[in-house]
């Protein structure tokens, strides 16, 4: 599956699942080899003889693997759910290693509901990085922290083509930068979505815990005649705005999220 992947062990096994789920595995384990196998051989024939004095040590051992696995796991989700409630701009995305930079996009899909399957032993660049699942559909996610450098066609071949030899129903690329006019021209039409570094921040934000504001304080931060807050709906596909600024005159205006597979602008 793009960048190889090596057998894991039963503890590598377990920190992959959430804890919960490895915890439930010990458990059920230890009482199998503790409990149930002695029962099963009885307590007569040469192979019970054997067995039994290691069913103890066999169902310690077995514990112990998938409760680190679990405690692995625990410390993984609580890195990733801070990593993704402290991005606030685009600068912060950027400013996390690789290997981080997939960790959070990754809590980004399972807060919008999705199991996510992370490569713990690819590389920086290329492949898949990410495996989504979701009502039943499997999607496959590559992520490039690009901000000087645009995500050219030849990525977006490189994905479409990985999409057709799994046999998956999407593909998602992610980058903190934009995409090449090819690339987009490549992706339209087909189950490829290309992610911007707005759009990725957009989503994000939507996920992030909202921070508890009173009423006061919410009317000291803003002048008495500020009016509410709201998003606007690009005018071409009804996506969200997002504010962007022009290259060439530095002036501000609003875009849409999707850009550069939508142009609107307001």
């Amino acid at each position: 599956m793009g960048r190889g992947r090596r057998n894991d062990g039963l503890m590598d096994a377990m920190a992959a699942l959430p804890w919960p789920a490895g915890i439930a595995a010990g458990i059920l384990g230890f009482l199998v080899l503790r409990i149930g196998l002695p029962a099963w051989l009885g307590d007569t024939g040469p192979l019970a003889g054997a067995l039994s004095p290691m069913s103890g040590v066999l169902a310690c051992l077995w514990l112990a693997a998938c409760l680190l696995g679990a405690l692995i796991s625990a410390i993984r989700s609580r890195n990733r759910r801070r990593l993704l409630d402290t991005r606030t701009d685009l600068e912060s995305l950027s400013a996390t290693g690789w290997r981080n930079f997939e960790r959070l996009v990754g809590e980004a899909f399972r807060r919008q509901g999705h199991a996510v399957e992370e490569n713990h032993h690819g590389g920086p660049d290329g492949g898949i990085d990410l495996v989504l699942v979701k009502n039943g559909r499997r999607i496959l996610l590559q992520c490039k922290q690009w901000r000087s450098e645009q995500v050219g066609v030849a990525i977006v071949r490189e994905m479409y083509g990985l999409l057709v030899h799994h046999h998956a129903d999407a593909v998602k690329i992610v980058s903190t930068g934009a995409y090449t006019e090819a690339a987009a021209a490549f992706a339209a039409g087909k189950p490829i979505e290309l992610i911007t570094g707005e759009q990725l921040l957009a989503m994000i934000r939507a996920v992030q815990p909202a921070a508890p504001t009173s009423a006061s304080a919410t009317d000291a931060r803003q002048p008495a005649s500020a009016s509410p807050t709201h998003v606007t709906a690009c005018p071409r596909c009804g996506a969200a705005m997002v504010e962007r600024r022009n290259r060439q005159t530095g002036a501000f205006f609003m875009g849409c999220s999707r850009f550069p597979t939508c142009r609107g602008t307001a």
